[in-house]
């Protein structure tokens, strides 16, 4: 079936709708959606939304907390776009019924999280992403210009010959399985992230990076994908999901021990159990390694009273696998969590392919450089959402070249050896946790990337030229793609520096490496 709509939009999170919103009084708008309305990576967000708003606080200092994360390599435009917009879009959240939560004094009470060098962060309870998701949608509900169609399969994008005239729509399967094909004049991909490539996850099952994947595939520009943000306090029990428990607890003032009680994150980094993620991250692995035990989070020193009232997502979970935080240490250990990287954009959403547009956490604005101060998530779902929405209604322009870029794919690996390459989902997530996770060598590095491009040539080649594949497939396919660009990304970069370990080389090389890797399916040798 053949349809026709004005503003095409894929994914229903923070950034889709908020651009949905922006885009309905101008016209007609479809947005795509991989599962239910509500399922995102945005309605999984606890900890809250950062934003320069306290009495404290300035856009000046938000934007030097975030460089600062970013180590090394946050674009300073995107930046100040974020923090100097997200005052304003935030407050629009509050007058549009947001609910944040409330000091005694009726004012926003502001949260602290690693990383910040103030209290910046609104939270509603431990549920801040579903609280703005359902704000947002019910104002979209409102609109007649916006239809959504839910349980959806985004199969690839349609190109025009040559990609001059950039991406004209997309493929895609319904619910019932049937193909159906949509024509637009601007397309954004708000798709989330991409945390199901890895056996260890916080993210949802939608997770899978779809939207990198149909970018790539389409012959647009990827970038810095190798720096994957591991958050270091999920959930470690057997039998329990992989359940985040949010950075706000130790903004709270809860402490990470090893089996024998003792705090131990200030052996690590100065600033102790809020230090930037990757940094606690590593050291509650190295922790484990020192002590062959576990690592707890506790809370059993605050209110415990208070611990329930301000976490009641988290106590609840918790207490359905025998847990209450309040007064039980935590097992707690990395996952998964957030990529930095994507599909490389402007300050305005725009990426490499006219009419193509990419906003939240599918997009690499360079805001977030190589680790993402916590809770600028939120912030620039909703900042890039309004702001790539504004560039969509304008003629149709590819984002310009940005400087200090170095194609991945200048970087040939060697496929002679005989290593059986991956052949399911849970495989190919299986040797990204191990070879891709948290530290990195190269040998690891370049065993998975040989798997990966074997598995992919297999995949790419079964689909022939037409790639004719089911929904199923494409599934597949995607997630496969996007495990090999990062494999590939991190395999490329010999430094360590944020999100991207290795141990063969451990150190920040701004010399060499204080560049951007990127991908296009042009700089593919077959």
């Amino acid at each position: 079936m053949k349809t026709q709509t004005d503003f095409l939009i894929i994914g229903g999170g923070i950034a889709g709708l908020r651009a949905a919103l922006a885009l309905a009084p101008f016209g007609r708008v479809l947005i795509l959606t991989k599962a239910s309305a509500s399922e995102s990576n945005t309605r999984y967000a606890q900890g809250g939304i950062a934003a320069a708003l306290g009495a404290d606080d300035s856009a000046f200092l938000h934007g030097k907390d975030t460089l600062a994360a970013g180590d090394g390599l946050c674009d300073a435009v995107a930046v100040a776009a974020l923090v100097e917009d997200g005052a304003r879009y935030v407050r629009e959240l509050i007058d549009w019924g947001v609910k944040f939560d409330l000091d005694a004094n009726g004012r926003p009470a502001f949260g602290l999280e690693a990383a910040h060098s103030v209290r910046r962060v609104l939270h509603a309870g431990d549920a801040t992403g579903r609280e703005i998701g359902r704000a947002l949608w019910e104002r979209v509900v409102t609109r007649t210009s916006v239809v959504t169609m839910n349980h959806v399969l985004v199969a690839d994008l349609i190109v025009d010959d040559g990609g001059v005239d950039g991406v004209r729509g997309a493929r895609f399967f319904d619910a019932e399985g049937e193909r159906h094909e949509v024509m637009a004049a601007a397309t954004l991909l708000a798709t989330g992230g991409a945390g199901q490539v890895f056996r260890e996850t916080t993210n949802p099952a939608v997770a899978t990076g779809d939207g990198i994947a149909l970018a790539y595939h389409a012959g647009a520009r990827v970038a810095d994908l190798e720096f994957v943000q591991f958050h270091p306090t999920a959930l470690s029990k057997d039998g329990a999901p992989r359940f985040l428990i949010s950075e706000a607890l130790r903004g709270e003032g809860a402490k990470l021990v090893n089996a024998e009680g003792d705090a131990f994150m200030t052996r690590y980094s100065p600033a102790g159990d809020l230090a930037p993620r990757d940094v606690v991250a590593r050291g509650i692995v190295r922790e484990m390694e020192r002590t062959k035990g576990p690592v707890f989070l506790t809370l059993a020193h605050l209110d415990a009273a208070h611990t329930r009232r301000r976490f009641p997502t988290i106590a609840d979970t918790c207490r359905q696998v025998g847990l209450d935080i309040a007064v039980d240490p935590i097992p707690v250990g990395p996952a998964a969590h957030y990529i930095m990287g994507g599909i490389e954009t402007d300050e305005w959403g725009r990426t490499s392919l006219p009419r193509l547009f990419a906003a939240g956490e599918a997009a690499c604005t360079g805001v977030h450089g190589a680790n993402r101060l916590a809770s600028n998530s939120l912030l620039e779902g909703l900042v890039f959402g309004a702001r790539a929405a504004a560039a969509m209604m304008l003629p149709p322009q590819a984002a310009p070249v940005k400087g200090d870029r170095r194609p991945a794919g200048e970087w040939q690996v060697s496929t002679a050896r005989g290593i059986d390459a991956p052949q399911t989902i849970a495989q190919i997530r299986d040797l990204m946790w191990r070879s891709v996770g948290l530290f990195r060598r190269g040998e690891g590095l370049q065993d998975a990337v040989v798997k990966l491009d074997r598995a992919y040539t297999r995949a790419r080649n079964a689909g022939g030229p037409e790639r004719s594949f089911d929904a199923e497939d494409w599934r597949h396919f995607n997630l496969l793609a996007v495990a090999r660009l990062i494999a590939r990304a991190a395999l490329r970069r010999h430094e360590s520096r944020g999100g991207h370990f290795r141990e063969d080389f451990p150190s920040r090389d701004d010399l060499h490496w204080k560049i951007h890797v990127t991908d296009t399916v042009r700089d593919e040798r077959w």
